[in-house]
């Protein structure tokens, strides 16, 4: 299980240390059945941010996301696996920070694959990839790689009770 060696309250109104078991329990519960959208953000080869939708699950303590091969952030991981993924959740906002790397073993991609087919998106592995009759627009054609997110850093805002902000390091 993944758990931060650090945290930080970043809250200015008295509200305690949020758990990091908060969003990471919701995550479990809500994806891939929740209606959410993931928010992924690369870095171009020259600096820029490209940021994009995308379908995520939380899957054995990590999050997966894909995209197609010619997409920009496929194109922008290849280079530089860093980038940011944001949700809003059930009572929380939750930036989760770190790198992305495909993922291309098999029993991985068919044990995320059985989570998207477990929220209606019928996912099979083909390959080192993921296929399906649909995707989303911005994916780009199949075969989709998947990509796994090695967390560095998370920061959550709590908009319900117990409200507060808290950032989670997860690397020493």
């Amino acid at each position: 299980m993944t758990n931060p060696h650090a945290t930080k309250n970043l809250d200015r109104y008295g509200s305690a240390e949020l758990p990091w078991s908060r969003p990471r329990d919701i995550l479990t519960e809500d994806t891939p059945t929740a209606d959410l959208t993931f928010f992924v953000t690369t870095v171009r080869p020259d600096g820029r941010p490209h940021s994009a939708g995308v379908g995520a699950v939380w899957v054995d303590d990590a999050l997966y996301f894909k995209g197609g091969p010619d997409t920009r952030r496929s194109r922008n991981l290849a280079v530089n696996p860093a980038c940011a993924v944001s949700v809003r959740l059930r009572g929380i906002d939750l930036t989760l920070e770190g790198e992305a790397h495909r993922v291309t073993d098999p029993a991985t991609l068919e044990r995320v694959a059985a989570v998207y087919r477990k929220g209606g998106w019928p996912a099979t592995v083909e390959g080192d990839a993921l296929t399906a009759p649909f995707s989303a627009p911005s994916a780009g054609p199949p075969p989709w790689h998947l990509y796994r997110l090695t967390l560095h850093r998370a920061v959550g805002v709590a908009g319900a009770e117990p409200h507060g902000a808290t950032r989670w390091d997860f690397t020493p």
